[in-house]
């Protein structure tokens, strides 16, 4: 017992420094995320912040309810500290695939910016991997949680989801795989259930947020059309 705890400490005090240095180094990489994050916003401006994220090539990939109908809101892409009009190359809808497909001039955007590529994940995303959400005011760590999770009646349409309602990006949010830092999925929605308690002798129903639906990887790739590269 006694060894068994002296090799424990002492990889403790190993495994604390490799902890520092690993987290240094996430926070680093998670960093490198935020330039690809974008605000999308309507015109005129909603009240609430639309969320989007630059995949290059002047290419931006939002959820379809942020920017709403194109004809009518005629977007703007705030990149780089930059306002630019929104050019439309494809619109879905909250009802089928929840992505709608914008694009900016390249030629303004710095160069650093200009040259960059969000690749695109190449596999679904499973249970329990660690994922970034990115929006242009910083980053959040969370994780892609399992089917069961998610109320059943729900599962077949929304099956991709995360944890941490409160701390992640809304619509728009990109999520990326957190070990390899490709686009895994753009944020949907929040998945709520209600709950009936009674209060005072009155029923009433609580909803709390248990996780928020992500487009994965896979539909990503489908939506966006041939011949359209970044």
């Amino acid at each position: 017992m006694s060894v068994a705890v002296k090799v424990l400490s002492l990889g403790c005090a190993a495994l604390a420094a490799a902890l520092a240095s690993t987290g240094a180094r996430a926070q680093s990489a998670d960093a490198d995320l935020k330039p690809f994050a974008v605000h999308v916003n309507r015109t005129p401006k909603q009240s609430w912040p639309g969320y989007g994220i630059y995949l290059g090539n002047g290419l931006i990939l939002t959820a379809s309810h942020v920017p709403g109908t194109f004809a009518y809101t005629k977007p703007h892409i705030v990149i780089a500290g930059q306002d630019l009009p929104a050019g439309l190359v494809k619109e879905g809808n909250l009802d089928s695939v929840d992505l709608t497909l914008l694009s900016i001039d390249a030629t303004n955007l710095p160069v650093r910016l200009r040259m960059r590529r969000m690749p695109l994940c190449e596999r679904a995303p499973y249970a329990g991997e660690a994922v970034v959400v990115a929006i242009p005011e910083g980053t959040a760590r969370s994780r892609v949680l399992p089917p069961q999770a998610i109320p059943a009646e729900l599962r077949g349409r929304f099956g991709t989801a995360i944890a941490d309602v409160a701390t992640t990006g809304n619509s728009g949010s990109g999520v990326f795989d957190a070990a390899n830092l490709c686009l895994l999925g753009i944020i949907s929605r929040k998945i709520s259930v209600g709950q009936r308690a009674a209060r005072f002798g009155a029923p009433v129903t609580a909803t709390t947020d248990i996780a928020k639906y992500f487009v994965p990887a896979p539909v990503i790739k489908a939506f966006i059309p041939p011949g359209v590269t970044y």
